[in-house]
């Protein structure tokens, strides 16, 4: 039976402007209009834990946040402690007051594709949190896709490739182009960066031009530290220069060689990553993708290594805060 507080995808359907085929956000919805969200976690700790394990994701709905302060008050009393700071920047972000920002500032003409937050480190975030303080006009959804269902579809032969070899970023930051070293690694000193990829099995390459290149081998696959199930964990797709629109790449490729390309992503042993095999996996995550439209002040709570999160082009305000909470290094299978 369906009580107020476990809406499966059967009934999600009532919900404007859900859709898609993968696996729905648990919804819990505050039972009265002055309901306080932070004793509604506090007592439905337990099971909304468990819903996040299961479903994946949590969507807060129909409680007044309190801003950005009532939301950083929502991740402490959900996470049991702090916001992360947001290491090893890939994406430009801004802060919007401590350890909340906003999510990707990227022109809204540009769909997001889908990606596990920070997979490519050596630690990431085991929760995120999103805060909609302004919905968009259109669109602007957060798609999101269950990477337990990613890895059960794909290609049994692409699946054990990567579980063999892994998986590889290569990033190159280029003066005046991107993300600056320095804003990546929060800091202005070389021996502080190095220092950093050190610890963290990065290799770092100065260049002569003042710029840095890195180099990080992961695993493909790993298991999730709460349910075991294995998970698609990963930057593979994401990274990649064919997963930019066509025309980006076509651009980013006529002016830098391929090794040089501000972010690239390989075979954990440095292998080229086929055509074939990166327009599976974007397939892939598609078929197993579900959105909803946004309403002001839900917040989504994202178990970050069972679901892949997105961003669909848009029109209007859309304003989306950001928080990362939980940091975990889960291991590989140990089966890459």
């Amino acid at each position: 039976m369906t009580s107020t507080h476990d809406v499966t995808r059967a009934s999600a359907g009532v919900l404007p402007g859900w859709a898609g085929t993968g696996t729905a956000p648990h919804l819990h919805r505050a039972r009265t209009e002055d309901a306080a969200v932070l004793a509604d976690i506090d007592t439905h700790r337990d099971e909304l834990r468990r819903c996040l394990a299961r479903q994946g994701a949590v969507l807060l709905r129909g409680y007044a946040i309190g801003g950005v302060d009532g939301f950083d008050a929502v991740v402490r009393a959900f996470s049991g402690t702090p916001p992360l700071a947001y290491a090893e920047r890939s994406s430009p972000r801004s802060t919007i007051k401590g350890q909340v920002y906003t999510s990707t500032d990227y022109p809204a003409a540009e769909e997001i594709f889908l990606h596990n937050e920070n997979s490519y480190q050596a630690v990431w975030p085991g929760t995120l949190y999103f805060h909609c303080a302004e919905p968009p006009t259109t669109q602007g959804a957060t798609p999101l896709a269950d990477t337990r269902r990613v890895l059960a579809a794909l290609d049994p032969d692409v699946r054990e490739e990567f579980e063999r070899r892994g998986w590889q970023v290569v990033r190159n930051f280029h003066t005046g182009f991107g993300v600056p070293w320095q804003e990546a690694f929060a800091t202005a000193d070389r021996d502080a960066v190095t220092a950093y990829c050190a610890e963290r099995d990065i290799v770092a390459e100065w260049r002569p031009d003042g710029g840095l290149r890195t180099t990080a081998a992961r695993a493909a696959v790993h298991r999730h530290p709460v349910t075991g199930e294995r998970v698609w964990f990963n930057h593979a797709t994401f990274f990649h220069v064919t997963t930019v629109a066509e025309e980006v790449g076509a651009g980013l490729r006529a002016i830098f060689p391929d090794e040089d390309l501000p972010t690239n992503t390989y075979y954990g042993d440095g292998g080229a990553i086929p055509d074939a095999v990166t327009d599976h996996l974007r397939s892939v995550y598609r078929a197993n993708s579900v959105r909803f439209d946004w309403q002001r002040d839900d917040v989504l709570i994202v178990d970050n290594m069972l679901t892949a999160h997105a961003r669909e082009p848009f029109t209007g305000p859309r304003r989306i805060a950001v928080a990362m909470a939980e940091p975990s290094d889960a291991p590989s299978d140990g089966r890459s």
